[in-house]
């Protein structure tokens, strides 16, 4: 189908699947999980997915092959994602608030489906289960816009899901991915008004500024994470060595991962060389990926490493690379983080009441921790079951995307023939 074939599907299912009630929209959810586990969809998938590995290999870095490899369990954790959304109250028809006026009229602000939903993605092909499932569960149709090295992944997941779809009697264009992996269907997608009620793009800065720049359509700009751990003179440094570790090296190439690390100058000398140790010797005698520490001027006269260049604070690395810096206050780390984040998450440790309390409120990022890892801005962690994304901006969804804000809403007036 061309693209513009596709926006009209979409654009004529949506209806069906917004005045579906939640239990079709379940059981379509359900049938869409037992489809992705039966035996013969997981190989097709599976296979899938190792032709656009071998495709993609020597073309892309290892850790964004990771991103875009599919295994049984994690097919298996995609179908879990989907039963979980399941599993969660139904968005659609919530009274958001209530207000009875003096003249008996009662004015309901109530949510709905926004419509059509358009995602525009890179290589991670869960994403694809993950918007449909939420989209879906929200009422709305979803039409799937992938990078090339992802597509026949994308596309056997697809398949697949809409047998769960025409199970339950839902139109199977509810889900729909574009065929077309050029920069035009992704200009089609921003400029689709008319087709297209939302347009969240996930990926790199360049594709997210494109959107935000370019569409013409409602769009939600979801974040690059250039994320930072600033270590309090107080903190606890066992479990900081745990928390930056966590961060930084249980998945590199996932925008929640730090990239930033501010450390106080009282405790640096101290601190420093344990930080080195844990990210490099240690991590290489385990037969793990040891972490590049690009250095400030003060961090590098504690410890060996890379001197920081004039981009490694504003740059997303998404691989094994950690830029350290050395403040002097709370106050300084909160002003190095205004003028170098993207908005997403930033974390301090500390044991210091105050600190943790400034910190919080002068942090302008979507999600804000203390004392643990910033790993955990994520829509299944926050019992959101699965994600639509990051947002980082501030209207009108803001962090991880879950159903609620898939969700626009009306008002409802009930009246006993009042006029005005």
């Amino acid at each position: 189908m061309t693209t513009q074939e596709i926006l009209e599907a979409a654009r004529g299912a949506k209806t069906a699947v917004a005045l579906s009630d939640s239990g079709i929209r379940d059981s379509a959810l359900l049938g869409m999980a037992d489809a992705l586990c039966a035996p013969e969809s997981m190989d097709a998938i599976l296979a899938a997915n190792a032709e656009d590995m071998a495709a993609a290999k020597g073309r892309i870095s290892d850790v964004m092959l990771d991103r875009l490899a599919l295994t049984p369990q994690r097919i298996e954790a995609m179908a879990k994602g989907i039963r979980d959304v399941a599993a969660l109250p139904d968005p659609v028809g919530r009274v958001l608030s209530r207000i009875e006026r003096p003249n008996g009229l009662v004015i309901e602000k109530t949510a709905v489906p926004m419509g059509v939903i358009a995602i525009i993605y890179e290589s991670r092909p869960n994403v694809t289960s993950d918007a449909a499932a939420l989209a879906i569960k929200s009422g709305n149709a979803c039409i799937l816009r992938c990078g090339k090295e992802a597509w026949r992944s994308a596309n056997a997941i697809v398949t697949t899901l809409r047998q769960g779809l025409r199970a339950a009697g839902l139109p199977e264009t509810a889900v729909c991915l574009i065929e077309d992996t050029t920069h035009a269907s992704a200009n089609a997608l921003m400029t689709a008004v008319g087709y297209v009620d939302l347009l969240i793009p996930r990926g790199g800065a360049g594709l997210i500024r494109a959107c935000v720049e370019n569409a013409k359509v409602p769009c939600i700009q979801t974040g690059t994470g250039i994320c930072h751990i600033f270590v309090d003179d107080t903190a606890d440094q066992t479990k900081a060595l745990d928390i930056i570790e966590n961060a930084k090296a249980s998945r590199p190439s996932v925008c929640n991962a730090e990239e930033v690390c501010l450390v106080h100058s009282a405790i640096a000398s101290e601190f420093l060389p344990k930080l080195a140790q844990r990210l490099g010797p240690d991590r290489t005698a385990k037969g793990l990926h040891p972490v590049e520490l690009r250095l400030d001027e003060r961090a590098a006269a504690l410890i060996p490493g890379t001197p920081a260049g004039p981009k490694d604070f504003d740059t997303e690395f998404l691989d094994y690379i950690l830029a350290v810096k050395v403040v002097d206050s709370v106050e300084e780390a909160i002003a190095h983080i205004a003028a170098h984040s993207t908005g997403h998450s930033e974390a301090i440790l500390t044991r210091t009441d105050a600190h943790a309390a400034l910190f919080t409120a002068a942090v302008d990022s979507a999600a804000v921790y203390i004392n643990c890892s910033t790993r955990f801005t994520d829509g299944g962690e926050f019992g959101l079951g699965c994600e639509m994304g990051i947002s980082t901006q501030k209207l009108h969804a803001r962090g991880p995307m879950g159903l609620g804000e898939l969700c626009s809403y009306k008002y409802i007036i009930h009246g006993n023939g009042q006029t005005r």
